[in-house]
């Protein structure tokens, strides 16, 4: 009778171990938790602080999506220039066009967009054995370069894919962000408001209210100085690829333990509210993928002057017009998009 007993109550100590366990990993990786933003200023003012007290890490939530990827207006032309948008106030924006950034070979037109306030330019490349994909932007103002949270909620195990995150904002064209909900740390500014002011010891893309780039350094400055002095969004995840022209990283450099030949996303700055989205496929038998080096080479001969490398592998991913462009790959399946945390996208206008 007394083993019986002693056997019971092992049983009945595992099952509750096991099951605080199981708890303990639901609520850390799938429950959502949504937070409040540390500081929220939509206009460079003095503000109060105050502290966050956040444990985020999110595993990477992937939500499987049965889109294909497919391409729009596809067209034969390869040398087409942006036209350029008029301000509401009618000062003029940037007069760069696709034509300053026709060095690398290979492009094709397969996109394009304009409205009062936007000109996109969307072509695919051929080159280092992977399909890249390269949207050529100008806008009227930086406000027009947004940033969206899945389910417009900052906060912990809250995912979705890129495309409905950006159906959900009516993007014109949209590419996965940081995916800060992967890390505890790192600054996460956006559209002027701070969300997490934790140091990620990582050097961070500032894009300021006048539409410039600027890379710090978290150990640096802290989340509330960039905030006063203009940071319009905080990326935090890297690296650098491109800094005044030079390459930033060398030829054996990659995030963590990642492969060397990954699918990738970046955004580079070209002058005066002119920018690029890049992403480019891998992991798959039609593309290898680039290494962090090679995706800086590129987007030098593209003329960009200011590179930053966001999130890429599974995460990587195109919407224009409501399509997914590129070819994602989850799980080893391609034509699937991974459920990310946040994206960077271009809005319409009128």
């Amino acid at each position: 009778m007394k083993k019986l007993n002693k056997k019971g109550l092992g049983i009945l100590y595992g099952v509750a171990l096991f099951s605080f366990s199981t708890y303990a990993l639901l609520d850390t990786f799938v429950i959502p938790h949504p937070m409040q933003s540390v500081m929220a200023s939509n206009v460079v003012a003095e503000t109060t602080s105050s502290s966050i007290k956040e444990s985020v890490e999110a595993a990477i939530q992937e939500k499987l999506n049965t889109g294909t990827s497919t391409t729009t207006n596809l067209t034969s032309e390869t040398n087409v220039a942006s036209n350029s948008a008029e301000k509401e106030n009618s000062d003029e924006i940037s007069s760069a066009t696709v034509a300053n950034v026709q060095t690398v070979e290979g492009g094709t037109v397969i996109g394009e967009y304009s409205d009062s306030n936007t000109s996109i330019t969307l072509k695919q490349y051929r080159a280092y054995d992977s399909d890249i994909y390269v949207a050529d932007v100008t806008v009227s103002d930086v406000s027009v370069l947004k940033t969206a949270l899945a389910n417009n909620t900052y906060g912990r195990n809250i995912t979705d894919t890129t495309s409905n995150i950006a159906e959900e904002n009516n993007a014109i064209l949209a590419i996965n962000g940081d995916y800060y909900g992967a890390r505890q740390a790192g600054y996460v500014i956006r559209n002027g408001n701070l969300y997490r002011n934790t140091s990620g010891d990582r050097d961070a893309l500032v894009i300021t209210k006048t539409g410039e780039f600027e890379f710090v350094s978290e150990n640096e400055t802290s989340a509330e100085e960039l905030l006063q002095s203009g940071a319009y969004q905080v990326l935090s995840f890297g690296p650098v690829l491109l800094a005044d022209g030079e390459i930033s990283v060398g030829e054996n450099d990659e995030v963590g333990m990642a492969m060397a030949s990954n699918p990738r996303t970046a955004i580079g700055y070209l002058g005066n509210n002119h920018y690029v989205f890049v992403v480019s496929d891998g992991r798959t038998s039609e593309s290898a993928g680039l290494s962090l080096y090679e995706l800086a080479t590129f987007m030098k001969e593209l003329g960009v002057t200011d590179a930053y490398n966001l999130d890429g592998g599974g995460s990587s991913t195109m919407v224009f017009k409501g399509e997914i462009i590129n070819n994602p790959t989850t799980n080893g399946r391609s034509n699937q998009e991974r459920s990310v945390s946040d994206i960077v996208y271009i809005g319409g206008g009128n």
